[in-house]
């Protein structure tokens, strides 16, 4: 794609003003630990629902729904759950505020609160603050992949001096310094610049531009698509079904025709029996979303609010202010593919659908080109700088300040904190060089990794009795699964004919994940009830102070003995019937945008019916009952 000196200045004015602004307002992020991870916890509810909502806002994930949305249609809907992006709906309606109860940094600190400082806690922090890091590598070599084939796809410059300098110096590692890679490294050391400089209020400043720049990138594409394309334009180039998010025991969709390499993609991605992929998502997802967030850049803002209710609405802004631009663009992107691009697309040898965003831009005018591609850079920078300003806490606060040196001072706290994110950011570049794709990297984090850790921090939130050995090698057994049963699998799929004949032979991280439950279980409960239970002190402490519910019966009973007027959490059915309404709630912001874009007005006055009915059940059973009373600032 050409672009014109315009398009150019746009984009570069871009990166200057952000990088410049993320420097500035830096300094107020490097007084400690505190005001570097978690914004001295003095950050408004509404900025850090931005702040979140950007940094999920990514140019990776975007590429992927574009494919998804692309290849399956509006049965797309239901493939992002495999995040699962409904766990938003679990944090904003009890999870949040419980995690925020905690007064805690990171997620590892958070075990001290739930299992004391025995050997089995540290085992338990320890073992959280190794996830962490994989997890964090893992988000980076994703953003690595995405953003270099997006920016490869778009920007004119080349770089075969680079390659024939590394093929004279290291003869075979040219292949790892093609364009993709290359666009990656200069725009991942542009965001780190201010990133690792001013950690969270840097970060956070940063993102809220950045999510305007999105929002109105994000309208302006939907709008564009809504004026050139037709809705009998879009009927001509897709397969029956494709308009149709519901689905039987197989996916049903079939190219044949119109664009027969897509037939191979979903071939490839391992969903045409895509009753057992949903049940898999579903299944997973409620795990993951019962077991609080993941410890990154969404924990990291929950901990930075100011109280448990504040934590809720942040949360609950996520969801409002994401959904809908987002699939705006999505949807609009994906339409000028069908229809104007798929000349281009058709006559690809190997088409890859992951560049289907890359494409579609040549569409839009000049000057207009600029603005958008600074919004999609935009994604990607909120998204790099969220995961990496994660990073160093767990290795500073929970490691460093925990077994080396507790009195360090704010000066060197902060300069490790810079240094180790440097380190995460060289091992996430590596990683990012030696995977394959977008989609392969994404898999593995969401399916196998996240597949490993859900049990043992489901347990954690709901029975008294696991303890600190239990969660430590239940997260062993899962990431140890993790590594090596994702290849098992592959091998029995591709080598038995009585899997062939009932799933194919098609792999999908997805399969491996009923085994690492059964194995992360089997770790739990062993390490469980081979050891003591934990000190009740702290389990009574834990249990006041966050109030779950869940099976606490015999702790519940001691601290209500202890003070006749604890009022203990008896709202699981409330919680749950909430989560339910908010996921038709999520799920109608998302396909009211898409059918919107295809023009098909009737499908979408029905769903924004559906949504005003939801919003205004939640607004009477979510909003008017959140907690009042606010919560001390989080202690490093």
């Amino acid at each position: 794609m050409q672009l014109r000196a315009l398009d150019i200045a746009i984009i570069v004015g871009y990166f200057l003003t952000v990088v410049l602004i993320g420097l500035w307002v830096s300094r107020r992020g490097a007084k400690n630990l505190e005001a570097y991870f978690l914004g001295g916890n003095a950050l408004p509810w509404y900025v850090l629902g931005v702040s979140d909502a950007s940094g999920m806002f990514d140019i990776s994930g975007t590429m992927v729904l574009v494919t998804w949305l692309f290849m399956y249609g509006l049965k797309s809907i239901w493939l992002p759950w495999v995040w699962p992006t409904f766990n938003q709906i679990f944090l904003m309606m009890f999870m949040s505020a419980w995690l925020r109860r905690s007064n805690v940094m990171t997620g590892a600190q958070w075990m001290q609160t739930r299992f004391g400082s025995d050997r089995g806690a540290t085992l338990a922090h320890l073992s959280v603050v190794v996830f962490a890091l994989v997890n964090v590598i893992g988000l980076l070599a994703y953003a690595f992949k995405g953003i270099g084939k997006f920016a490869s796809g778009l920007l004119p410059w080349h770089f075969d001096g680079v390659r024939h300098f590394v093929s004279s110096v290291l003869p075979g590692g040219a292949q790892y310094f093609n364009d993709d890679n290359i666009y990656a490294l200069i725009l991942m050391g542009l965001t780190s610049l201010y990133a690792i400089k001013g950690g969270m209020i840097s970060v956070v400043i940063t993102e809220v531009m950045q999510f305007t720049i999105l929002t109105l990138t994000a309208l302006t594409i939907g709008v564009i698509a809504i004026m050139k394309v037709s809705p009998e334009m879009i009927a001509h180039n897709v397969p029956a079904g494709w308009m149709n998010p519901f689905f039987g025991w197989k996916l049903n969709l079939n190219w044949d025709g119109i664009l027969n390499t897509a037939n191979a993609a979903i071939k490839q991605d391992g969903n045409e029996f895509f009753s057992i992929m949903f049940g898999l998502m579903f299944f997973k997802g409620v795990l993951a979303s019962l077991a609080g967030p993941a410890p990154n850049y969404d924990m990291q803002r929950i901990l930075a609010t100011r109280n448990p209710r504040e934590a809720s609405l942040m949360n609950g802004m996520v969801t409002v202010v994401l959904m809908f631009p987002r699939y705006l663009m999505i949807a609009g992107i994906t339409v000028l593919a069908l229809t104007l691009c798929m000349p281009q697309i058709q006559a690809m040898n190997k088409p890859d659908f992951e560049k289907v965003l890359p494409i579609v831009l040549q569409f839009i005018p000049t000057g207009v080109v600029g603005f958008l591609l600074a919004g999609l850079f935009a994604a990607f920078m909120s998204n790099f700088a969220a995961t990496l300003n994660a990073a160093p806490a767990y290795v500073v606060n929970d490691i460093y300040k925990r077994f080396i040196n507790a009195n360090a001072g704010a000066k060197r706290e902060v300069m490790l904190s810079r240094l180790f994110a440097f380190v995460f950011l060289a091992i996430g570049i590596l990683f990012g060089v030696l995977s394959r794709s977008i989609t392969e990297a994404m898999m593995w984090l969401v399916g196998s990794l996240y597949g490993g850790f859900v049990i043992a921090n489901v347990l954690k939130w709901y029975w008294w009795r696991f303890n600190g050995y239990g969660y430590f090698w239940g997260m062993v057994a899962g990431i140890g699964g993790a590594m090596v049963v994702p290849d098992i699998t592959k091998y029995i799929m591709h080598h038995s004919p009585m899997v062939q004949s009932i799933i194919g032979s098609d792999f999908n991280q997805l399969y491996t994940i009923p085994i690492l439950i059964v194995i992360s279980v089997i770790g739990c409960l062993a390490g469980t009830l081979l050891t003591e239970p934990e000190d009740e002190e702290v389990l009574k402490k834990f249990y006041k102070t966050v109030n779950p519910w869940g099976c606490w019966g015999p702790i519940r009973a001691k601290v209500m003995q202890e003070d006749p007027s604890f009022k203990p959490n008896r709202g699981m059915v409330h919680d749950l019937t909430n989560v339910a309404v908010g996921i038709v709630w999520q799920l109608c912001l998302v396909t009211l945008a898409i059918y919107i874009v295809l023009r098909q007005w009737n499908l979408a006055v029905g769903i924004a019916v559906v949504l005003a009915a939801t919003s205004v059940y939640m607004k009477f059973n979510w909003f008017d009952k959140l907690e009042k009373a606010a919560s001390p600032p989080a202690k490093a």
